[in-house]
């Protein structure tokens, strides 16, 4: 047996044909710590220092070569040695040195990888440089090497937007010299010692193939058209597109962008978003509680929402059991998630046999009793209490005790339908937001009766479907609609105040958002919004302030863009300001003798975000949100906040 020399607590190596094989194991993901940048840099001294040692082999334990920086390090002075250093003595060695990756490696993981002069990796590896997501850019020689291995164009793709790809694709890329068709270690062993005795080839002294200034153009474009203000995607861009210079002056350069974007107000708000998607799934009260077996899930109403949620559960991998009121509307269902799954193959994102497994393990129906099998059945029916509540006592009398039930209620009472039930304990909300088989937020509604270990199961289902589970508890439209309510009343007011749609949206989009909130409206239409304010009217507070505008807008059949008409108008199907209606906000104002003003940008957006930041605290305050970086998450992920921004709560901090 080759005997282990340790080299730190986390770093440790064998020689193997007089290979000095390093293995680097910091569960659970080997993050680049202090230690294990201490582990290396000695191994790489060892190596060196040892003429019986031809070469050096660095890969990973587990499942992971190396998964990006240590996040118990974000925020805290740096440690030495430093990475970047690392890097360097890696990239100089006088021996091969072979990046074996076993898995994943991102960040600096892939940084490490670069300045090695030689990289083989399994079939399952995957490489990225997603530090922009993090409001920064590679520190540690990213930005530098990559271009010199795969072209600028290529390089400003994958920095600035922070993609990861798959291993095949970066061995068509260049970044990969080999896929390793046998033992990875093996053949990377085997590739050191075909190196030993020639000059290493150092990345860092390679020179980028000449790029066709239009492609650069055109990838850059790409990338700063979708960054909408952010930092970290243009000065990626930047440093990419200047990476012919000598690779000292990039690497300083790459160090000190890095080190400036690290300290910025923006990479506090992504560091924040990334630590809150961490905390969010821990409940207190659930320590040690088991999740449900679920095996088979069934799923009420295939419409736009059911199907959406079938697609997510199906490619989780579960067996679902679809229900619908008649077989033409059950056929039409199915139809719909079979349309989304072909999509799924047009794609790419899935293979022949995935769909066809995934076609497999679908069935819809229009009798409750097949909804026997199912370990939770999930409806999307049209949101009215009466249509849930009869659905739920039907499902009572079919599916087994322990079967859970959740409701896909946005706005409606979950503890008033599950009060319906033979057992409420097993209700919980499941509030998905549309198109279900894309959008990432899932809240989990725990209701009054829901017991722990359904809660459980819930949080657990969601992570299976991919989903970003956030827990709320029971109010109107629980986190995300109620503060989205709170943020749409502050806008109609701001409307009759003296702002103008275009305005407010302008501000909005300038604030990081995606689309004007005026915009969204006509896009999802207004009809809907307006029959829930018909319904509202006889228990609204007459006391309180209400803007009646939407109203007249609806009731002289201007209902978005389908309409052809809504908050703006839509020639030839475009966006355009509309006359007809500022007259009807203007009429409105002098109904109520308001005065209009003007306001600045920043007075809307300030506005708009007090609004939001003042509805979070009163969920807080009632118990209704754990945190307020739940609330940040739940904006960020269903309502378009800017995530660099890090969240309402977060930005009024």
């Amino acid at each position: 047996m080759n005997e282990v020399t340790t080299f730190s607590a986390t770093v440790s190596a064998t020689i193997r044909d007089g290979i000095l094989v390093v293995t680097i194991d910091n569960a659970p993901v080997n993050a680049t710590s202090a230690d294990v940048r201490s582990g290396l840099e000695k191994a790489l001294a060892h190596a060196d220092a040892a003429p019986g040692i031809r070469g050096v082999v660095i890969t990973g334990a587990g499942k992971t070569f190396i998964g990006g920086a240590d996040i118990r390090e974000f925020g805290k002075p740096a440690i030495e040695p430093i990475l970047p250093v690392v890097i360097e003595k890696i990239e100089a060695s006088s021996k091969p040195v072979v990046a074996a990756l076993n898995g994943a490696a991102l960040g600096g993981g892939l940084e490490l990888a670069l300045a090695c002069h030689y990289r083989i990796a399994s079939p399952s590896a995957q490489v990225g440089l997603p530090e922009v997501k993090l409001g920064i850019v590679p520190g540690a020689g990213g930005t530098q090497r990559l271009p010199r291995l795969i072209g600028v164009p290529a390089a400003i793709e994958l920095i600035a937007s922070g993609r990861i790809a798959k291993a095949k694709e970066a061995l068509s890329l260049c970044i990969l010299d080999e896929l390793a068709e046998t033992d990875l270690v093996d053949a990377a062993i085997e590739a050191a010692r075909r190196l030993t005795g020639a000059s290493p080839r150092k990345t860092g002294e390679l020179t980028a193939a000449p790029a066709d200034p239009t492609e650069i153009d055109k990838a850059s474009g790409k990338i700063l058209a979708k960054a909408r203000g952010q930092k970290a995607p243009a000065e990626a861009v930047r440093l990419v597109a200047s990476s012919h210079r000598p690779l000292a002056a990039g690497l300083a350069d790459e160090r000190a962008t890095f080190l400036t974007l690290r300290d910025s107000r923006e990479a506090a708000a992504l560091r924040h978003i990334f630590f809150a998607e961490r905390e969010a799934s821990k409940v207190a009260g659930l320590e040690g509680i088991d999740a449900r077996p679920v095996v088979t899930i069934g799923i009420c109403g295939l419409g736009l929402m059911g199907s959406g949620i079938a697609v997510a559960a199906l490619g989780a991998g579960y067996t679902v059991i679809g229900l619908d009121q008649s077989l033409e509307a059950a056929q039409k269902g199915r139809q719909r998630i079979i349309g989304l799954l072909e999509r799924n193959l047009a794609s790419g994102r899935l293979d022949q046999a995935g769909f066809e497994a995934q076609a497999t393990r679908l069935s819809v129906t229009v009798t409750d009793a097949d909804l026997a099998p199912c370990d939770l059945v999930i409806e999307a029916v049209f949101d009215d209490l009466t249509v849930k509540i009869d659905l739920f006592r039907r499902l009572d009398k079919v599916v087994r005790p322990e079967t859970i039930l959740a409701t896909n209620t946005s706005y409606l009472n979950p503890d008033e339908i599950a009060a319906a039930t033979a057992h409420p304990e097993r209700v919980l909300g499941l509030h998905f937001f549309s198109p279900a088989h894309v959008m990432r937020l899932l809240e989990v509604v725990r209701c009054k009766e829901t017991a722990l270990d359904v809660l459980a199961t819930g949080l657990a289902v969601a992570k299976r479907l991919r989903k970003l589970p956030v827990v709320t508890g029971v109010t109107e439209g629980f986190i995300g609609n109620r503060i989205f309510s709170a943020y749409r009343r502050e806008a109609e007011y701001l409307l009759e105040d003296g702002a103008l749609p275009h305005e407010i949206d302008a501000a909005l989009e300038d604030y990081g958002f995606p689309m004007g909130l005026f915009a969204v409206y006509d896009m999802a239409g207004l009809e809907i919004a307006w029959a829930r304010r018909k319904r509202q009217a006889a228990i609204r507070d007459p006391s309180e302030r209400y803007v009646e505008i939407a109203d007249r807008l609806c009731e002289a059949g201007r209902l978005g863009q389908k309409s052809g008409r809504g908050w703006y108008a839509y020639p030839d199907g475009k966006r355009t300001i509309d006359p007809e209606v500022t007259a009807i906000i203007e009429a409105e104002r002098a109904k109520r003798s308001i005065a209009a003003r003007s306001f600045s940008q920043d007075e809307i957006q300030k506005r708009l975000l007090n609004a939001m930041a003042a509805e979070g605290e009163a969920l807080l305050a009632e118990g209704i949100a754990a945190r307020a970086s739940d609330i940040d998450l739940v904006m960020i992920n269903g309502y378009g906040f800017p995530a660099y921004k890090g969240g309402p709560m977060f930005a009024k901090s």
